[in-house]
């Protein structure tokens, strides 16, 4: 799916991204992708830069808005790497958000990231599968998928992703 996504600024200063389609009609995105985008979080974050607060406008909803600090900063990578006015730099901005929020809740997820000191080890597999998960109707990942392809597709190159 190719074409722009719109850009305008809410009254409250929300950089808001008119996204034309559902969330889970955004497209599949490659496993270097969500690599890039990853590394490129972990730049941010190190720096201690957070961007703006930046809202998602689907087509018949959800609007998804990013007020954590960390959100802002992650998706803001996003943008200077995939760019946010396309589908495919959406979607690897809420691959990156939704595989981020999975990680904090989901338990399972454990055996697949390696906690460092100053940073974390993403498995390959993880982010192979990640890539290629259906996004739900509100923008996250869908969980019983990703851990579906973790069981039944292993990865081409599992070798984590550092940051």
């Amino acid at each position: 799916m190719s074409g722009s996504i719109q850009r305008e600024i809410a009254a409250d200063g929300t950089e808001l991204h008119l996204v034309p389609i559902a969330p889970a009609r955004l497209p599949r995105v490659a496993k270097r992708d969500l690599e890039q985008a990853w590394d490129a979080a972990h730049d941010a974050a190190r720096e201690g830069y957070d961007g703006p607060t930046r809202g998602f406008r689907f087509a018949g909803g959800p609007d998804v808005v990013l007020r954590d600090r960390d959100a802002r900063a992650w998706a803001s990578s996003v943008d200077r790497i995939a760019d946010l006015s396309t589908p495919h730099g959406v979607s690897v901005c809420l691959r990156l958000l939704g595989l981020v929020a999975l990680i904090g809740d989901a338990a399972w997820l454990a055996p697949f990231i390696q906690i460092r000191r100053g940073g974390a080890a993403i498995d390959g597999a993880l982010l192979q599968a990640a890539a290629l998960t259906r996004l739900t109707d509100t923008g996250g990942l869908d969980e019983n998928e990703l851990r579906a392809m973790l069981i039944t597709r292993p990865a081409e190159d599992n070798a984590p992703c550092s940051a």
